[in-house]
Formats: structure tokens, sequence, C-alpha cells
């Protein structure tokens, strides 16, 4: 290994055996484990924030089954190379082999359309491998007809544990660290600056470990705070900074304050954030935060993502805060949100309920004769489109699920309900 090479590159494990966390993956009934085992590798995607060890993996997936391998990045490649790279896999494997390369793309999800088309045959045809790494939500990123030729996994932020792990083994087999007296007295502002990236957790701990004039280190959360916090200001767009600013972002805006809101939005637009990303979580925003108060909300955020994904920087930026100061300045309920939450918690507790037969379908004469849909009740031939009528199973009947909250809409919401289902509901 280069000695100029960063910690994080001279530490990268060659084997499962040496790689640290995501044990779902890679334990020992790993569903990693067992493709490489069995010799047959699934093309997939390796979902997960940064430094999870995608690029690691697939290294190892290739190394460990005896396979080519190529790699690509999605940055700074285009559809001339992902054909070079095919070329050259069909000519050393091909449909009629277990060992057909593998190509591992990073940062997948900016492979625009057209792109990510070129890797269908390939990937159908079974001449590569894909292995794809994302940052982003696959679903939203990587288009439909390649997602379902692929298995999704998910990498998690790496824990305490899996952290400390990288530090001691860093301090004791890193040729160059191994030569310095280290002592870790206190990891929190460590562990804390890396926010779960195992990458920027050993490059930051090699730039501490450099910053000491001897070769006695003792490293105390007051060291880190002196010598690294003051480097990490900058808006990293694939680090700690991207989730902790997109959350100062939505807090403002929960918290009804549009100067937040645009501070926070400068900030990342400053910083290059993905345009998307952000009309996505005003997307959210708009019904986790506002919801029924103001359902307006929800129209323009979505209007809004249509908006910028045609129009991109830097015009976008007007669109964004228009969006962003609207839904700061809104009625806030997160009343939907909770009643999801509720159903979802209703439903993991008791299960999978029977659907009262006076509301089931009935297509066949056979559903019919066995009483399917009997006495449903239209409510559109009653009075005020309404006939009280059970539509919860019996076991849970009587629960309220949704509750509105106390705003102008919403009080409607309840009035309504409250002249319907008073008396079952307690509205």
């Amino acid at each position: 290994m280069n000695n100029n090479a960063p910690l994080a590159e001279r530490l990268r494990p060659k084997t499962l055996e040496d790689y640290v966390s995501q044990t779902h993956l890679v334990g020992k009934g790993g569903a990693l484990t067992q493709h490489i085992k069995q010799g047959l590798i699934p093309s997939m995607i390796f979902w997960g924030p940064p430094g999870t060890g995608k690029t690691t993996l697939a290294n190892i997936i290739a190394n460990e089954s005896g396979r080519p391998f190529y790699t690509l990045s999605a940055i700074n490649s285009g559809v001339k190379d992902i054909r070079e790279v095919i070329d050259k896999a069909k000519q050393s494997g091909g449909l009629f082999t277990t060992k057909n390369p593998i190509l591992f793309i990073d940062e997948i999800h900016r492979f625009s359309k057209s792109q990510q088309d070129s890797l269908l045959q390939a990937v159908e045809k079974g001449w590569i491998t894909l292995i794809g790494a994302t940052t982003e939500n696959p679903s939203f990123e990587v288009i439909s007809a390649l997602l379902s030729r692929c298995q999704v996994y998910i990498l998690n932020a790496f824990d305490k544990t899996d952290l400390e792990t990288l530090l001691k083994r860093a301090i004791e087999t890193d040729e160059q660290l191994s030569k310095k007296n280290i002592t870790l007295k206190e990891t929190n502002a460590l562990l804390r600056l890396s926010g779960g990236d195992a990458r920027k957790l050993l490059n930051v701990f090699e730039l501490l470990v450099n910053a000491f004039d001897t070769d006695d280190v003792v490293i105390t959360d007051e060291t880190v705070l002196e010598n690294i916090q003051n480097n990490t200001v900058r808006y990293d767009k694939t680090g700690e900074q991207h989730y902790d600013i997109i959350s100062a972002f939505i807090k403002s805006i929960r918290g009804s304050d549009p100067n937040g809101a645009v501070y926070w939005l400068a900030r990342m637009i400053e910083g290059g954030e993905d345009v998307k990303f952000i009309a996505r979580r005003l997307l959210i925003a708009a019904s986790e935060d506002i919801g029924n108060a103001n359902p307006t909300a929800l129209v323009i955020a979505n209007n809004t993502f249509q908006a910028v994904a045609t129009i991109g920087y830097p015009e976008s930026r007007i669109i964004l805060s228009q969006c962003a100061t609207y839904l700061a300045c809104s009625p806030k309920s997160n009343a939907a949100y909770m009643a999801i939450g509720n159903a979802q918690q209703l439903v993991k507790e008791t299960g999978d309920l029977s659907v009262p037969l006076e509301i089931r379908n009935a297509p066949t004469k056979l559903m019919k004769e066995l009483g399917y849909g009997d006495n449903y009740k239209y409510a559109h031939n009653y009075e005020g489109n309404f006939t009280n009528q059970e539509f919860l199973p019996d076991e849970i009947k009587n629960q309220k699920l949704y509750d509105p909250g106390n705003n102008a809409r919403e009080n409607a919401h309840r009035e309504f309900l409250k002249q319907r289902w008073k008396d079952k509901y307690g509205y």
C-alpha cells in the first residue's frame, strides 16, 4: 500500500473477515456471504450514507468470487465510458459463465436516465454483474427498469462499537501510526465528528495524530475540538453536515421560522446540494408537518419539485425559497403523520385481521353466496351521503386513529366527524 495514501485507504479490508459492521449482510448468515459462498452474484444496489463501505464491499465481492472488476464513477463517466467497459466485459465473460465481470458504479444516482438505460441490456443479458452505490433512495434515483433487475441492500452508518474498533485497528496495524505511542483517552468528539462515516473518522484521526509534534499522542475530546473542529465548517453534501443542515432546514419550517428556513436553504445551495433532494424534503414536510391544516402546501411542494427538476440551478433557488417560506408561514399539523403511525402500530399489534363481510369485494358468484358485500350500505343513497356503518374489523372497532389538529381547517374536520361519529369515536 502506498504510504502516501490516506489512512482510510491504507486500512481498506480485503476480505469479509476483516470487514467491520454491516453484519446483516456480511455476517455468517448474511445475504452477501451466502451469495459469495454459492458463487452466484446478482446485480445489486448498495444504498447507505457515505463511509459505510459500499466500495469496499464491491471490491471484496469481486476478489472473493474471482471475477474481473471494472469501476466507473458517475461523476465523470458518460455513455461512451459505459459502452467501452461493457465491450471489455463481453470479451472476458458472458451469458454462459457464472464468472461474468463485475461493473461497480459509484454514485449511480448521478447517472441520467439515458446513462442508466445504456446498462439495461448488459445486465439483462448477463454480460456484466452490476453493483451500484448510492447515498440517495434508489426508488427515486434509479430507473425502474434497472432497479427491477437488481437486489437493493441497505448499509447502515457505523455505530459506536464499529467506529472504536476501526480506531483500535488503525493504531495497532497501520505501519505509520504503529510507530507512535497513541492513547485513546476519550473518543466522543471524534465519533461525533465522524457522523457514522468510517472514512471520515479515519482521515480526521490521521490529521489529528499528525498534528502532534511528538510520538506520544494522547487523544481527548479537547484535543480533537482544538485541532479539528475549525476545519469542518464547510458544507459537505456527502457527509455529516448534509444531514445536520437538512435537519435544521426542516426544523425551521416546522417551527414556522422563514428566516431560519432560507438561511439553511442558502447554505445547501451554496454547497451545491442536489436541488431534487431539497425539493423532496419540502414535499415530505408539506405532508408531515402541515398536512390538512393547509392542504395547498402539498400542491405547492409538488409543483416545486416538478419545476426545479426541469429548471435546475441557479433559477431553482427562487422557487425553493418561495416554497420554503410558504411552508414556514403555513399553519402546522402532524395529525396525518400521527394517524398513519398509530394505524401501523395497531397493525403490528393485532396482525392480519379479517375484513368485515359487508365491505368485502364480491367479484364471483361463490363470493356472493358466501355473503361477501351483503348489507353494505352505499353512502350516497342516504341523507347527507352518510350512514352509520362499521369499517374496522370487529376486534378493533371504535378505535380512533386520526385526531384532527387544532387549526381552522382541521377544526372543521373535527366538527364534520363529530356530527357523524361522536358516539362511536368520541370526536
